[in-house]
């Protein structure tokens, strides 16, 4: 069965940086099996990295960790390039960050904590979902 894609939004991955506790972090673990395909775009992984590296806001991690983790992540994904912009679609421009790498890989959904965010994307054929949702839907 060939894994389903999704987009990761940022705040996913924050949280999974901040706890081990969290369905976040289970689910950049379930990446190992392989049960989804994360994609990205380079205008998105900056956004991941430059909001990684803010002061405070993933701590008990180094830098050098910080960078192991994404790019573990980035050889995962795979890289998409965005040649048509779906701006202004969403309210947020870095939501349309997330939107745009979602309809150009075909991906079924887009993994966030802020679903309100993210409404009307069902046009696409995208569901947002949160982490747990996702797992739960999917069996991860």
């Amino acid at each position: 069965m060939k894994p389903v894609k999704v987009v990761i939004d940022t705040n996913v991955l924050v949280a999974a940086f901040r706890s081990k506790q969290g369905a976040s972090y289970k689910l950049l673990i379930s990446l190992i099996n392989g049960a989804y395909q994360p994609n990205i775009s380079v205008p998105l992984f900056v956004e991941y990295e430059s909001v990684k590296k803010r002061a405070g806001m993933v701590g008990g991690l180094t830098e050098k960790d910080i960078n192991a983790i994404l790019d573990y992540l980035l050889s995962k994904s795979s890289i998409r390039e965005i040649f048509y912009l779906w701006r202004p679609c969403l309210k947020d421009p870095k939501d349309n960050l997330v939107l745009e790498v979602a309809v150009e890989s075909q991906s079924e959904y887009i993994i966030t904590f802020n679903k309100k965010d993210f409404r009307g994307v069902d046009k696409f054929g995208i569901k947002a979902v949160t982490p747990q949702e996702f797992m739960i839907e999917r069996g991860i």
